[in-house]
C-alpha cells in the first residue's frame, strides 16, 4: 500500500502543486479520508452559498471507472464517490458540444439550434449570444468564475470565447481535439493551428507541457490566490480522455500487461486524469474550500470503443444514442450533502445543473424561463424524488436518410427516418438510426489485424427505424418492445412532435475559409469581427487580398497521422 501511494502522488502531484509534504505521502493519508485530519465537523446547513467545482471528462466510458468494475485503476473517483452521492440514472449528450450547450445553457439543443453534430473550427457558429449561461448567473449571485480545460462551444467571434460568456479567466483550448503536449490541432489537411489560450491571447508559452498537469497546476493556482471566504465557480473539462492517446510513460508503465495498445494508453491517460482530481480535491482542503464546497463529475458523452474506452455492459458507443452513448459516469461530493454514502436512481440530465447550481448559489432564476432543467438538489442531497419523468435526446432534421424509415411506420405522425430519440419514465424509444450498436466488452486482446476486434463483440442487425426499450428491466437494450407494444411507441412519438414543434432551424453553417489558422499568426481563434453580417454564417464571405505562407509540403501527411494517433509524440510502449 505504501508504494502504491508514493507511486499515486507522482509526477502530476510535483506539477500540480510545486512540491510534496511528508504528510502527505502517507498511505493512510492517500488510502482513506476518514482518517485525513483536515476533515472537520461540518455545519448542517449552508452558512454561506457553496464554492463550486464543476469537473468534466472527455470520452470517459461508462465502464471506465473503478466503482463500475473497471480494470482502470481510480481510486480518487472511486473514494469521492462512494462518500458522496453516485448518479446511477444520469444522462449527458452522444457527442461534445451537445453536452457542453446543455451544461451551460440549461437547454435542449434543439432549443439553442445546435442539434446536428458539433461545432467544427473552421465553421462561423457558437452558443448562440442570446443565451444567459450558468457562469454569468452564478456572477450575477456574486462568484467569481473560472474556466480551465476544452470549450468547443464556438470562437469565430470575441463574442463567443469563454471570456465573454461569463467566466472572469479562462485557459484551455477552444476546438474539440488538441495534441496534449503541443496543442496542435488539425481540422483536414494542410489546417492546422496552436489551440491553447489563456484568457484572449494565445498561450504560446505553455506549450510542451502535458495538458492534465496545466489544467490541475492552474485550478491549484486558482485557489491559492482567491479567498475561500468568497464563492468561486471552477469549471474543469478536461480535455482527457480524448484522443489523441498520449500519456506520460510512468502512467503507461503502470498498465504494460494490457495486450491492447490503445486500452493501455487510454487506461493510462484516466489513471493520470484521476490523479489530477485528487490534487484537486486537496488543493480545496489546503486553502480552506472544502468544508464549504460541491464538487460535480461528469462525462461529457459515452467511451469511443475504436480508441480504448469501454460502455460495457452498455450498449453503442460515443456518437450514438443508444444507453453507451448518452448514459454518463456522474457524482457528487459535497460534506453539504444531508444523506451521503449511498446511490441514487433518481433520473438526472446534463440539463439540470443550470438550475441546481444556480438554486444552491442563491441566484435568480426569472429571467431565464423556458428552461429545460430541473433543481435536482433535493433529489441529490435528501434522497426524494427527482423532479424530471422524461428527457429528450435529441431530434436531429438533418440526419434523417435511415434506410427503412417512413412516415408510415410512424404511425402517420411521425417521419422515423429523422435520427431521435425520447425517454419517458421507463421508455426509451429510438428513431431513424441510432449509430453503432454492438455491445462491445473492453478491448484487452493484442491488435492482430481483421481478428482482435470480431473476437470481442456481439452484433445484432439493424433492418428498422423504430425500437423500443424499458430501460428500467432492460437498461442494456437487448429486448426491443416496439412490435409488442404500439400503443407506447405511438405516446412516445407524440412526444416527439411536442417537442419538435418548439425547436428552433438548425444552426450548422458551411465552413469558412478565412477561419484558416495561417490568416491568425497559426493559431486557432476569432476571425470575424462583431460588425461582420450573416454573409459569414453561409460561409460565402470571400477572402480578402493577403500574403499568403507557402504550401506546406508534408501537412497532409502531418495531419494523417495525428488522426490515425501514430504521430511521432505518441508513446511507444
Amino acid at each position: 500500500m505504501a508504494v502504491y501511494a508514493l507511486t499515486g502522488f507522482s509526477l502530476v502531484s510535483l506539477l500540480s502543486f510545486g512540491y510534496l509534504s511528508w504528510d502527505w505521502m502517507k498511505p493512510s493519508l492517500v488510502a482513506d479520508v476518514a482518517t485525513d485530519p483536515m476533515e472537520k465537523s461540518l455545519p448542517p446547513a449552508f452558512a454561506r452559498p457553496p464554492h463550486i467545482i464543476f469537473i468534466l471528462t472527455d470520452d470517459q466510458g461508462y465502464h471506465d471507472v473503478g466503482y463500475h468494475g473497471s480494470d482502470i485503476q481510480t481510486p480518487t473517483l472511486d473514494r469521492l464517490a462512494a462518500e458522496g452521492v453516485k448518479l446511477e440514472n444520469y444522462y449527458i449528450q452522444p457527442i461534445c458540444t451537445p453536452s457542453r450547450s446543455q451544461l451551460i445553457t440549461g437547454r435542449y439543443q434543439i432549443h439553442t439550434g445546435l442539434q446536428h453534430s458539433i461545432i467544427r473550427p473552421r465553421q462561423p457558429n457558437c452558443l448562440p449570444l442570446d443565451q444567459v449561461t450558468l457562469p454569468q448567473k452564478l456572477q450575477e449571485a456574486g462568484y467569481s468564475t473560472h474556466m480551465v480545460g476544452k470549450w468547443h462551444l464556438g470562437f469565430y467571434k470575441k463574442e463567443c470565447l469563454p471570456t465573454r460568456r461569463g467566466f472572469d479567466t479562462f485557459l484551455g483550448s477552444l476546438t474539440g481535439n488538441v495534441d496534449y503536449y503541443t496543442y496542435d490541432n488539425c481540422d483536414g489537411p494542410g489546417v492546422c493551428g496552436y489551440d491553447l489560450h489563456e484568457g484572449e491571447d494565445v498561450a504560446w508559452d505553455q506549450s510542451g507541457k502535458y495538458s492534465t498537469f496545466l489544467y490541475a497546476q492552474r485550478v491549484s493556482k486558482i485557489l491559492a490566490s482567491h479567498s475561500p471566504k468568497e464563492p468561486i465557480f471552477i469549471y474543469v473539462a478536461f480535455q482527457a480522455v480524448h484522443t489523441p492517446l498520449q500519456s506520460p510513460k510512468e502512467y503507461i508503465y503502470r498498465y504494460r500487461s494490457m495486450g491492447n495498445v490503445a486500452r493501455r494508453k487510454y487506461a493510462a491517460m484516466v489513471t493520470c486524469m484521476d490523479e489530477a482530481v485528487k490534487n484537486i480535491t486537496w488543493a480545496l482542503k489546503k486553502y480552506g474550500y472544502y468544508d464549504n464546497s460541491v464538487i460535480v463529475f461528469s462525462t461529457d458523452n459515452g467511451g469511443q470503443t475504436f480508441s480504448g474506452g469501454s460502455n460495457w455492459p452498455l450498449r453503442g458507443r460515443k456518437g450514438t444514442y443508444w444507453e453507451g452513448g448518452v448514459r454518463g459516469i456522474g457524482f457528487v461530493h459535497s460534506p453539504l450533502i444531508k444523506r451521503k454514502r449511498r446511490t441514487s436512481w433518481a433520473l438526472v440530465h446534463i440539463t439540470d445543473w443550470y438550475p441546481t447550481l444556480v438554486s444552491l448559489a442563491r441566484g435568480n432564476l426569472s429571467n431565464v424561463p423556458g428552461l429545460d432543467g430541473y433543481n435536482v438538489w433535493p433529489a441529490i442531497s435528501e434522497g426524494k424524488d427527482s423532479p424530471r419523468t422524461e428527457i429528450l435526446h435529441n431530434i436531429d432534421p438533418l440526419y434523417n436518410h435511415a434506410k427503412y424509415g417512413s412516415l408510415e411506420d410512424g404511425f402517420g405522425i411521425w417521419n422515423t427516418a429523422v435520427q431521435a430519440s425520447i425517454r419517458v419514465g421507463e421508455w426509451k424509444l429510438l428513431t431513424g438510426d441510432p449509430g453503432y450498436s454492438d455491445w462491445i466488452p473492453p478491448q484487452t486482446l493484442t491488435n492482430f489485424p481483421g481478428s482482435w476486434w470480431n473476437l470481442e463483440r456481439l452484433t445484432d442487425g439493424l433492418r428498422k427505424s423504430v425500437w423500443l426499450f424499458n430501460i428500467t428491466a432492460d437498461p442494456y437494450e437487448r429486448y426491443d418492445l416496439s412490435d409488442q407494444r404500439p400503443d407506447v411507441v405511438r405516446t412516445l412519438l407524440m412526444r416527439l412532435v411536442h417537442y419538435n414543434r418548439t425547436a428552433i432551424p438548425v444552426r450548422y453553417p458551411a465552413e469558412n475559409p478565412r477561419a484558416h489558422p495561417d490568416f491568425n499568426g497559426g493559431a486557432w481563434g476569432p476571425w470575424a469581427s462583431e460588425d461582420d453580417g450573416e454573409e459569414w454564417e453561409d460561409g460565402r464571405e470571400p477572402l480578402k487580398s493577403r500574403n499568403k505562407k507557402k504550401k506546406c509540403k508534408i501537412c497532409k501527411l502531418r495531419s494523417f497521422f495525428r488522426k490515425l494517433n501514430t504521430r511521432l509524440m505518441s508513446n511507444r510502449i
